[in-house]
């Protein structure tokens, strides 16, 4: 089973690796990295980067698609080659997924128009506008499409696919590996949780970035 972990300059490095290590431990599993064109691709950090191995027009066929997130003005939303490419391999996906805002270019793309689907908690307005139905859940599955909300949600949305493909068994021994047993020092980790100036705080800052893209 081919899993396409889609790469672009500015996504957020845990949105591709989580997915990738939960999803590559499937049996059969051949995970590719791939973007535009071949070669090593910087994070939004831009601290360091992951090599593309393969271009968009390599892999025309993948069984499972993974888009990753990153900030708003980094994701290539406009028309172009990564829109193009997810519209040309959509028809022929088992899974098409996303984490965090990487579900804004599945929207972008015309795929979640009618459809339950989640991004990051302040991008939600956003993902609405491309015709989505947007739910503050962790992991939403509706068909074939599975997104999940922040950037560590990933690795839940991985495990929840490698249940669906491969089973109960081979989802929790992923996570047994992993050693993915969350215990958070802090309760902050939504905007239901966290104290009300901190999510104020942060939605200020994001609707003013949003405002001068």
């Amino acid at each position: 089973m081919q899993i396409a972990v889609l790469l672009f300059p500015g996504f957020t490095a845990l949105d591709a690796v989580g997915p990738y290590e939960t999803l590559g431990r499937m049996p059969g599993a051949e995970p590719v990295l791939l973007a535009e064109r071949p070669g090593p691709v910087p994070n939004d950090r831009g601290h360091f980067s992951l090599v593309a191995e393969a271009s968009l027009a390599d892999v025309p066929h993948p069984d499972v698609v993974v888009v990753p997130g990153g900030p708003e003005a980094n994701l290539p939303r406009r028309p172009g080659p990564v829109l193009d490419w997810l519209r040309a391999v959509d028809p022929g996906t088992v899974w098409t997924t996303s984490v965090c805002t990487g579900s804004l270019l599945l929207g972008a793309a015309g795929l979640l128009r009618g459809r339950r689907a989640t991004s990051h908690w302040t991008a939600l307005d956003v993902l609405a506008s491309y015709g989505a139905d947007p739910t503050g859940e962790r992991v939403v599955t509706d068909g074939k499409y599975v997104t999940a909300a922040g950037v560590s949600s990933g690795i839940d949305m991985g495990l929840t696919l490698v249940g669906r493909i491969a089973g109960d068994e081979a989802a929790r021994s992923a996570q047994l590996l992993l050693e993915y047993d969350p215990q958070p020092p802090y309760d902050a980790g939504s905007p239901e949780k966290a104290p009300a100036d901190l999510v104020a705080r942060f939605r200020k800052i994001y609707e003013e970035r949003r405002s001068v893209a």
